[in-house]
């Protein structure tokens, strides 16, 4: 039977059980949070992402979730800098020239704060002169730092980066820290 441990990420966490950075590195992995034998991270989120985890024992299906050949959709709340116009969501929608080649179109919308969220520690940096927006978006490739790079090169530098849904698995009421079996 396949198993399926759906994880929030911490902030600062890597998305890994070892830490293979530089000797006497101190860095938060995986293996704090869950303790549970022979499952894998299905794909990967940055250090300074949070959300949404699949880990499985399963490796077809640890790569039908990771390989973007899939277009397995992710969906991310993402806290940007600024109000974004109807032309930067549409710029989104359509897809982005980065510097790797043009996205694929996203869902893009602004929304409320989601709803329980968690403190993040460290905070973000707030500027008293500068709002600050959630967008959600939706994409289906898997690019390195994809969103962040999207809501960059519209003009609304992220913030605060939330992966909220895999497919069809989702954080719901998981939170910060803590796994359930999916």
């Amino acid at each position: 039977m396949t198993r399926i441990i759906l994880f929030n990420k911490p902030f600062d966490v890597l998305s890994q059980f070892t830490d293979k950075g530089t000797e006497g590195s101190q860095r938060r992995t995986l293996s704090e949070f869950i303790d549970v034998p022979d499952v894998y991270a299905a794909g990967r989120l940055d250090r300074d992402s949070e959300g949404l985890m699949i880990l499985t024992d399963n490796g077809r299906l640890q790569h039908q979730i990771a390989d973007p050949r899939h277009k397995t959709p992710k969906t991310y709340w993402a806290q940007v800098e600024g109000t974004p116009d109807e032309a930067a969501l549409q710029a989104l929608r359509r897809g982005v020239k980065l510097k790797d080649g043009h996205t694929s179109p996203a869902k893009a919308d602004i929304i409320e704060e989601p709803a329980g969220l968690w403190e993040r520690t460290p905070p973000i940096r707030v500027r008293k002169s500068i709002p600050d927006t959630w967008l959600e978006i939706t994409i289906t490739e898997g690019r390195n730092r994809q969103v962040r790079r999207m809501t960059s090169a519209v003009g609304h530098p992220t913030l605060r980066l939330i992966r909220a849904a895999i497919g069809n698995w989702s954080l719901d009421d998981l939170g910060s820290g803590e796994w359930r079996e999916g």
